[in-house]
């Protein structure tokens, strides 16, 4: 049986004004960037896929703030030589609405690499998980999430085919990246995970 489920529920604030992003299939796609507050005050700032025809049927008097529902979406791109993976939520819809900040993740999928089990230098339980969220045509989204603690041990002794459902929040952070032409700052996309349980192990 295969298992799939991938939902994104977002509130926040828009930082620009979308900018063209690409065409597809003779549809107008645009991005931008919504910023979503942690209880701790961190912002994160969360990058979104939107038709146009969703941007044109917008109605904008519900308030100053955006709640997006939708995917998160992957896309490998070659750049400079090497490939790197893009973290995006692909909205469904997009409403302008008042309210406390959300940022809502549901994923379920087969573990597709490996688990990778470490502590803090302050002894904090991670673990790092990669799903493979399927999705129509037989493709998939490949998903970093990171789990912490209890979850984080419940996690590490998975195994490749292993199916997991977490529940948590995408976060973006901030990182240097060292290469030919010298250091360079990025950011980096995964989904902190609340909670996570074990749906069906590989056979």
């Amino acid at each position: 049986m295969e298992y799939s489920e991938n939902q994104v529920i977002l509130r926040g604030a828009l930082t620009e004004l979308p900018q063209f992003s690409h065409e597809n299939h003779g549809k107008r796609f645009y991005r931008m960037i919504l910023a979503v507050a942690r209880l701790s005050g961190t912002e994160d700032l969360l990058p979104v896929i939107v038709e146009e025809r969703i941007l044109n049927a917008m109605d904008l008097s519900g308030g100053s703030m955006l709640r997006v529902e939708g995917q998160i979406r992957s896309h490998n791109v070659r750049q400079g030589g090497t490939r790197r993976l893009l973290i995006f939520v692909f909205a469904s819809s997009v409403t302008a609405e008042e309210g406390d900040f959300i940022n809502d993740v549901t994923l379920c999928g087969p573990i597709c690499r490996a688990p990778v089990y470490r502590r803090t230098p302050l002894g904090r339980e991670i673990c790092d998980v990669m799903l493979a969220v399927p999705r129509a045509f037989r493709r998939a989204d490949y998903l970093p999430c990171i789990l912490w603690g209890r979850i984080a041990q419940l996690s590490a002794p998975c195994g490749v085919g292993d199916v997991l459902r977490i529940c948590g929040r995408l976060q973006s952070r901030e990182y240097t990246k060292l290469t030919d032409d010298g250091k360079e700052k990025r950011t980096a996309y995964e989904i902190s995970a609340l909670s996570a349980e074990i749906i069906e192990a590989a056979k």
